[in-house]
């Protein structure tokens, strides 16, 4: 019984300011040594390498380096001038392209933190000099970057592949909808706001030239996602092979193509990403090890019983569930939290019929719209310091972009065909 009190004891130690890696470590290696269990201590700690020393686990690394390197090699420019030609002459047009080149970013890295810092940089002094404050500006970046783990490449989909043994490309085909959902969301209620304050038009509208010339010069990096997914598809390469072959497309063509970055510049990228990948490999290594003692404590079978007993219906404890993960994710990064819960909860919902790759998409998008929510949202710390700006303008200028982000999640909830058309149409799914 003592082992079940890991949870609290873990969320202890963050509220007392303890790091997410040395919380996960500590709080069940302190409770298997007051229980006398010094075995399972070695286990334990064993499995913090264990949790990271993974094929599949390499695609985040991989991944990561290739986001980088597009982003050092000016590619991310090209996309905010493709959205600007396509969407700068809306009313509020550089929130609407913000929110594009956070769908596009998307398709390139994968991370809600490099699409803040990124796109941050660029777009929320531009939106400043346009008369948008400050608080806004950081308000949208870091609402719309949360699409960047929806849309494939996802690396928290990878995580959740890997803990719950699905497949890599169902989830990343089961993301594109919710996504492009978020976004669209997300531009509607930018309409509402930018026909109620009276928001700055971004440009002139771009005649169909201008259009077709940043097409071109947005053609190569438009190109990943297609090269990543339909390899994967075509079943030339695996989900991991995948991040590979991305890196090597960024650095070619980065190198030789648009020569916008120089060899001088790759020990410095490859600096960035490595430390960044081992950030996230820690935080999985340990929240695998943390995973050892769930399994010891029977932790699981407790929640179930817990669960099942708040109602038998499958829609209210959908609905419940929505609720915990939101307020998890308010404090918890999306990786640990899916390691962590996902064994928990995946097999109660799976055993009432919810399909395991509907139930996948639900955790992914609610986990990581949590990275944007007040109090501890991740992005909203790196918007804040992107942006210069306090995180508590930021958090209440946030409050409209996540109501229209937590009704997208109820619907992904509610109607499964949103996340697993896609994913049947192309058999993943029967």
């Amino acid at each position: 019984m003592m082992l079940a009190l890991f949870l609290p004891l873990f969320l202890l130690f963050l509220m007392i300011g303890l790091p997410v890696f040395f919380g996960l470590v500590a709080a069940p290696g302190i409770l298997l040594w007051l229980n006398g269990q010094e075995r399972d201590m070695v286990l334990l700690y064993r499995n913090v390498y264990n949790g990271m020393d993974s094929f599949p686990l390499m695609a985040i690394p991989f991944f990561m380096l290739a986001g980088e390197l597009m982003n050092r090699g000016g590619i991310t420019m090209r996309l905010v001038e493709f959205a600007q030609a396509m969407m700068g002459h809306l009313r509020g047009g550089l929130a609407h392209v913000n929110i594009l080149s956070s769908m596009l970013f998307a398709g390139l890295s994968g991370s809600a933190v490099a699409d803040t810092s990124a796109l941050g940089s660029m777009l929320i002094p531009a939106m400043e000099k346009q008369g948008y404050s400050r608080r806004f500006a950081a308000a949208i970046t870091a609402a719309s970057s949360v699409i960047g783990p929806i849309i494939p490449p996802s690396g928290i989909m990878i995580i959740y592949a890997y803990v719950m043994g699905e497949s890599v490309a169902a989830l990343f085909l089961a993301g594109i909808v919710p996504g492009i959902l978020v976004g669209i969301g997300l531009m509607i209620m930018v309409k509402v706001l930018a026909d109620r304050y009276d928001f700055p038009v971004a440009t002139r509208r771009h005649n169909w030239t201008e259009r077709g010339q940043a097409s071109l010069k947005a053609f190569f990096p438009l190109l990943t996602p297609l090269i990543i997914l339909g390899g994967i598809l075509g079943g030339v390469f695996t989900p991991t092979e995948a991040a590979a072959v991305a890196v090597a497309y960024a650095l070619f063509i980065g190198l030789f193509v648009l020569r916008t970055l120089t060899f001088r510049e790759l020990p410095d990228v490859l600096g960035r990403a490595g430390i960044t990948s081992a950030v996230v490999l820690l935080l999985v290594g340990a929240a695998m090890a943390f995973k050892t003692v769930v399994s010891l404590s029977h932790a699981p079978e407790m929640m179930a019983s817990i669960i099942l007993g708040l109602s038998d219906n499958p829609l209210i404890l959908l609905f419940l569930i929505n609720l915990l993960l939101f307020i998890v994710g308010m404090f918890l990064d999306a990786g640990p939290a899916i390691i962590i819960l996902g064994p928990i909860l995946g097999p109660i919902f799976t055993a009432m019929g919810v399909d395991p790759v509907h139930f996948a998409i639900i955790m992914s998008v609610n986990l990581t719209v949590g990275l944007a929510t007040p109090p501890m949202g991740l992005v909203l710390f790196v918007a804040s310091s992107v942006a210069n700006e306090r995180i508590e303008r930021i958090s209440r200028a946030i409050l409209p972009f996540l109501a229209v982000e937590i009704a997208v999640i109820f619907l992904i909830t509610y109607v499964p065909a949103i996340s697993l058309t896609v994913p049947r149409l192309a058999g993943f799914l029967n």
